[in-house]
């Protein structure tokens, strides 16, 4: 049976007994989402290209943690934002509505998102204002799509607990889903993976991770 825990900055996560592993870091679910997703992903595309529009593709889309949080700052910075999710796996509407993260977003995105949250699993749903989500139900090697995304949140489980999310196959079919240009942002950084990205056309950095990891993984696709 799935846990909640609390973490080193306050905020919730989740513990997967199947996978043996929780959905975010103990040293803080917020906090991680926030650097490596937000800052490190998001942030850095809206820096370099400041676009009126954004879209986002996330693998792993879990507690909607990662969703809320780039909700929110789209929202706060009139920036539209089109995010689809891929989760084999989705949580039901009543555990979402526990994780407690309506106390680090707005009030109109958090009831927005709960109200929505179990339809977005069927079709797109408009969330607060310019803001469409899309919740696939599939494996990741059954998404398929013709759109493209700017941003591609990689927020699988760690390869110790998931290893065929790692493997050059998962990372290149969900890879030729970004545009040229477009960044991928992962908490992880292997030289493995570090291979296989480059082998995929990306240029990789290596950048600052979130609190308990030196560094992590940002790549753009050439």
């Amino acid at each position: 049976m799935m846990e909640f825990v609390v973490t080193a900055d306050g905020s919730k996560t989740l513990y997967h007994p199947d996978v043996g592993e929780h959905y975010h870091s103990l040293h803080g679910a917020v906090q991680e989402s926030k650097h490596v997703f937000l800052g490190m992903g998001l942030q850095h595309f809206l820096a370099l290209h400041k676009p009126e529009a954004v879209s986002v593709l996330e693998i792993g889309f879990g507690t909607g943690l990662n969703f809320l949080l780039t909700a929110d700052y789209c929202a706060l910075n009139d920036v539209k934002l089109h995010y689809t999710g891929i989760e084999a796996y989705p949580l039901a509407t009543t555990m979402v509505a526990q994780t407690g993260y309506d106390a680090h977003i707005g009030e109109r995105t958090w009831s927005s998102f709960l109200s929505c949250y179990s339809d977005s699993l069927l079709r797109p749903q408009t969330v607060a204002d310019d803001c469409l989500l899309e919740i696939i139900h599939a494996d990741v090697l059954e998404f398929n799509t013709d759109k493209r995304f700017d941003v591609l949140y990689f927020d699988a489980f760690a390869a110790v607990h998931q290893p065929e999310m790692w493997t050059t196959e998962t990372l290149a079919y969900v890879c030729q889903y970004l545009k040229p240009g477009g960044i991928f942002v992962t908490y992880a950084i292997t030289g493995q993976l570090k291979r296989t990205m480059r082998a995929l056309g990306f240029a990789i950095e290596k950048v600052p991770g979130a609190p308990g990891k030196r560094e992590m993984l940002r790549a753009t696709k050439l």
